[in-house]
């Protein structure tokens, strides 16, 4: 993904200690690692060199190693408003990287006696349903947290993402979700089965995931900054601002409240903090003389419960990478020979990484404020830092030129749209004819409302963000343009009409990675 010219500049950053770095931005050349044992002047120089090249405001990362934390810096800016320096305790979003502590929170539970990982699900939430009879009772915690469902990745997420259903609601509509293949014949990556193991989590012990967390892991581990929701933070609250990246230029965009996927994304935290969860990662429960839990635990988190493709890609530029694959919480795969235990995080306007390589006793996390490629290519630069196969790839320009390609794509995108219009078309009826109520078995409503200045408007009922404006395109399609700035592009609706020429269905499109509008099937209330 994405891209720069070359330009020669100074940027400034704050780091350890508050110290003050500043770099020269030019060509990036591929830095080999010194013989210092902690030599960290090549990774710091590429984080600061990032910035500017993919176009990123912020940044922060930690690196642990041999029980030591060795990096943990800030880089850049929390807001290209106020300009304000990110640091080691600058607090990101860590998405999706909360599921191994959803994962670490069960696995406690497996050693008080109080779970198996392959209880059923039904055993502790018995309005748990899938799009089978035979799945909903077959399927166990394990299945919850190794993606392995028959759904697709993704599905559903449209459930919870800025809406105001509970986790329970979120969880009960998914049982309209279709399947994409069997039941444990793949890998389909889901968040509303993270929020089911959150809630498994307060079946057994009462407490919310939110506390057993704050309780069990954040407090004993010194993480006092570190919450699961964003209505934690105060107006002195050290954060980074979200940013979209709007015609080459970072704009800040509001936090989006993820209370209802907590189990499976919700925590904020700064690399300060999360370089404590990386020790206790690495020694495997314990820390410090506390066990949190038991080492086999650790190996049963790492094992690879749901194998996934080497892709060609991969095996030309990693040849050493033999599987992929995921745990229980965890991305796992092979890389210089070694288990690379890791996982990603996309929130709105943050892209994050953790990654931990077990048998080198090292771990670091990359935290960064818009969507951005950096947090992959730094993870194989630093990976290569350390580790020194023997097949090496320049990873930062790889992240470049796929930077460029995605720029290419995005323009060559909306000129195929403006070639594929049709001209001169009109709707098939009169603009009040689309007006009503749209519901989706799954979603909820959809409402598409006449002003009076006969203009068309659409009304997510169940997610207040999602409110767009429709503009005629062409036949009975509109373009969809969004009234809050946020991570999603603009889309289409197209309305589907009867035999009898009336309106019977909308269909909703918008091109993104993260949610399937195709998924809704709305059909129009009569």
């Amino acid at each position: 993904m994405k891209t720069r010219l070359i330009i020669l500049l100074f940027i400034c950053c704050t780091g350890v200690n508050g110290i003050t770095h500043a770099s020269t931005l030019g060509v990036h050349k591929k830095q080999k690692p010194t013989k210092a044992k902690y030599d960290m002047a090549p990774i710091e120089a590429m984080c600061l060199s990032s910035l500017k090249d993919f176009n990123v405001p912020g940044m922060a990362v930690a690196i642990v190693k041999d029980g030591q934390l060795i990096l943990s810096a800030g880089y850049g800016v929390k807001s290209t408003q106020t300009k304000a320096a990110v640091d080691a305790n600058t607090q990101f979003a860590i998405a999706s990287n909360s599921k191994s502590f959803t994962a670490a929170a069960l696995a406690i539970l497996v050693d008080q006696g109080k779970l198996s990982w392959d209880d059923p699900v039904k055993k502790y939430l018995p309005y748990f349903e899938m799009y089978d009879a035979f799945v909903t009772q077959q399927m166990t915690v394990r299945d919850l947290l190794c993606h392995r469902s028959g759904l697709d990745t993704f599905s559903g997420d449209l459930i919870w993402y800025g809406s105001n259903y509970t986790r329970e609601e979120v969880i009960q509509r998914a049982k309209h979700l279709e399947p994409s293949f069997g039941f444990r014949a793949g890998y389909g990556y889901s968040n509303i089965h993270f929020i089911a193991a959150g809630e498994v989590v307060e079946a057994i012990t009462g407490q919310t995931w939110d506390a057993f967390i704050q309780q069990n892991i954040f407090d004993p581990l010194g993480m006092a900054q570190a919450n699961t929701s964003i209505t934690k933070f105060t107006p002195s609250s050290n954060i980074a601002m979200p940013h979209n990246e709007v015609n080459g230029n970072n704009v800040t965009i509001d936090w989006v409240n993820w209370d209802n996927v907590g189990p499976a994304g919700s925590i904020n935290a700064s690399v300060s903090e999360m370089s404590k969860w990386l020790l206790l990662q690495l020694g495997k429960g314990k820390m410090d003389g506390r066990t949190y839990w038991d080492e086999a635990r650790s190996h049963e988190m790492w094992e690879n419960n749901t194998p996934k493709p080497v892709s060609k890609w991969q095996r030309e530029h990693m040849p050493s990478r033999h599987f992929n694959g995921y745990g229980l919480g965890w991305e796992l795969m092979e890389y210089a020979g070694r288990k690379i235990v890791s996982h990603g995080g996309g929130y709105d306007g943050m892209i994050s990484k953790t990654v931990l390589v077990p048998d080198e006793q090292l771990a670091f996390v990359i935290l960064t404020n818009n969507i951005n490629s950096v947090p992959s290519m730094l993870t194989y630069e630093i990976l290569d830092h350390f580790l020194q196969p023997s097949h090496e790839e320049d990873w930062y320009k790889i992240f470049m030129d796929f930077r460029k390609e995605d720029i290419k794509d995005q323009q060559q995108a909306l000129a195929e749209k403006e070639t594929n219009r049709i001209p001169n078309t009109k709707p098939s009826l009169a603009l009040f004819d689309y007006a009503g109520t749209y519901t989706s078995e799954m979603y909820g409503d959809i409402e598409v409302v006449l002003s009076p200045a006969s203009t068309l408007s659409i009304e997510f009922k169940p997610t207040p963000l999602f409110k767009g404006n429709l503009t005629h395109w062409h036949l009975d399609t509109f373009e969809l343009t969004w009234q809050t700035q946020m991570m999603l592009p603009p889309g289409s609706v197209t309305f589907l009409l009867d035999k009898e020429g009336k309106v019977t269905e909308m269909q909703i499109f918008v091109n993104n990675p993260d949610f399937d509008f195709r998924e809704l099937k709305l059909y129009k209330k009569k």
